[in-house]
């Protein structure tokens, strides 16, 4: 009997069979590469932590993360505690730095007594930092960072990075000259009442000297992206101020 291969049933019957096919393939390779995705995660997370205490390799200009061989090891050196704060509770977890704060706030569904924050205490050079995640929308995506502060909630460092913001405009917010400019800036007011900081399109401080205006100088063409960084730095780093409160009073 003559096969016959230009016939539509034998069309559908290949189609069918290469996507059973590939599909496999697929899953197999993203089985495989599960583990190691996993590992690289982890990782990621452990050298953004480093970096917002001001463990890393940066040059004059440049934000330079610890090697991925070293961080490991340079985590379990200056992160002395994990912590996760829920409805007022705090409790340590050495699996802390690995809660999905986009699925934990998900999770919460805008109840904050319900989220899981996690809080990393670091020592370096004599300074205790106390390293808090972030997470918000840019214009485009997600964005996310780490802030570092002291007990008096001033920050001494900070890390940003997002999803698919423009390249140039909103995308810098990973640049140095943007990170550096929140070190130093406090996220209380004189009172003691928490304002977190604003990315201010008109600043009146563009060089950054005054660090008590709650403020720091946006990047030019990158308005909503500045926005979202402002929105998550005020809207996460204030569910901390009570566990710092509390540091003051024991």
């Amino acid at each position: 009997m003559e096969n016959r291969t230009d016939k539509n049933s034998y069309t559908i019957i290949f189609a069918i069979a290469m996507v059973i096919v590939v599909g496999a393939l697929l899953a197999f390779t993203a089985s495989s590469l599960s583990p190691k995705i996993s590992e690289n995660q982890r990782i990621e997370k452990q050298q953004n932590i480093l970096y917002a205490m001001g463990v890393n390799d940066n040059d004059e200009s440049s934000a330079i993360f610890v090697s991925t061989q070293d961080a490991p090891e340079l985590f379990n050196k200056y992160i002395s505690k994990q912590l996760v704060i829920k409805n007022g509770e705090v409790s340590e977890d050495d699996q802390a730095y690995l809660i999905d704060l986009k699925k934990d706030k998900a999770a919460a569904g805008g109840d904050p007594a319900k989220r899981n924050l996690p809080l990393f205490v670091g020592e370096k050079d004599g300074v205790t930092h106390y390293i808090i995640p972030i997470y918000g929308k840019g214009l485009w995506d997600a964005i996310w960072g780490y802030v570092s502060l002291d007990e008096n909630m001033v920050i001494q460092g900070a890390y940003f990075d997002h999803k698919g913001e423009t390249p140039g405009l909103g995308a810098n917010i990973k640049q140095r000259y943007f990170m550096d400019d929140f070190i130093g800036e406090h996220v209380l007011d004189d009172s003691g009442t928490f304002k977190g900081v604003t990315v201010a399109k008109g600043n009146a401080d563009p060089i950054n000297e005054n660090k008590t205006d709650n403020e720091v100088d946006a990047i030019a063409g990158a308005t909503i992206t500045g926005d979202g960084v402002t929105a998550m730095i005020k809207s996460d780093l204030k569910l901390y101020k009570p566990y710092f409160d509390n540091l003051k009073n024991n």
